[in-house]
């Protein structure tokens, strides 16, 4: 789920006093912590990816935007939308040159009730598709795939603990391209530092069923919610190494995102 956290800092509310503006970023870090929660973000999440290609010395950079858009159905229902789409760069695939384009768009639904369960459980059920939006086959499938989706946490005191999942088969598209059936996996755990800043461990593991291949990036982030004049942000810095890849695949890489917050009222 791509990953989902925030920070703050003591000036969030511009007039403010400090200590006011210290709740309202602790209140959005634990927002930003749960990927269906009733906030609108839209993050921009830069990755630097190395040590990918035949000779280990290649460079990928992949930008992921991401808005989360909850719609509100009732008094007891939300719907959450969350797109992903990538635009990607690749400088080490064999007799392709430098390749930049969009990648394949994907765009879930969850279900979700407004207010926690029972032990505090929130969760969020619904439809997962994947879109053919890729401008070179590199960086797409060349497919249309849908298939389920959910998620589900427990926020409790600095602690946000949860998973979210999808698993998507390809339905249509280019007869000489593979077939998609692949699961993904997101186990994550964040931990409010307070003042708006938290620091989130996760993992964004993808298993294709058609290859017999684990994908297994691991991220360790640090946040903060901050102001860019009355806007809202949270700023998130950090590394991911994979324990797990194709042959070929980057080894390491660096994540910085920009998420622009507006909360709902």
């Amino acid at each position: 789920m791509g990953s989902r956290v925030t920070v703050a800092a003591a000036a969030l509310i511009a007039g403010g006093t400090a200590s006011a503006s210290a709740q309202d970023a602790d209140e959005l870090s634990k927002q930003l912590s749960n990927p269906v929660a009733s906030l609108i973000s839209v993050p921009f999440q830069n990755n630097f990816e190395f040590g990918a290609g035949p000779d280990d010395d290649g460079f990928s950079y992949t930008l992921n935007i991401q808005p989360v858009i909850p719609i509100h159905i009732n008094d007891d229902w939300n719907i959450i939308s969350r797109t992903i789409l990538p635009i990607g760069f690749r400088d080490y695939i064999p007799d392709e040159g430098d390749i930049f384009g969009l990648g394949d768009t994907t765009q879930s639904f969850f279900l979700s009730p407004r207010q926690p369960g029972p032990g505090g459980l929130i969760w969020g059920v619904g439809p997962a598709f994947l879109v053919p939006t890729a401008t070179d086959d590199v960086l797409g499938t060349g497919k249309f795939g849908i298939g389920p989706t959910a998620v589900a946490l427990v926020q409790k005191d600095q602690w946000t603990i949860g998973a979210l999942g999808n698993h998507i088969w390809s339905v249509a598209g280019e007869g000489s391209r593979p077939d998609v059936n692949q699961t993904f996996l997101q186990p994550f755990v964040s931990y409010a530092l307070g003042k708006g800043r938290s620091i989130t461990l996760n993992t964004e593991s993808t298993y294709d069923w058609e290859g017999s291949q684990w994908t297994v990036p691991i991220n360790l982030m640090f946040a903060q919610v901050t102001k860019f004049g009355e806007q809202p942000v949270s700023l998130q810095i950090g590394g991911k190494y994979y324990a797990d890849a194709p042959e070929g695949a980057p080894e390491w890489g660096i994540r910085a995102n920009i998420t622009f917050l507006f909360p709902t009222k």
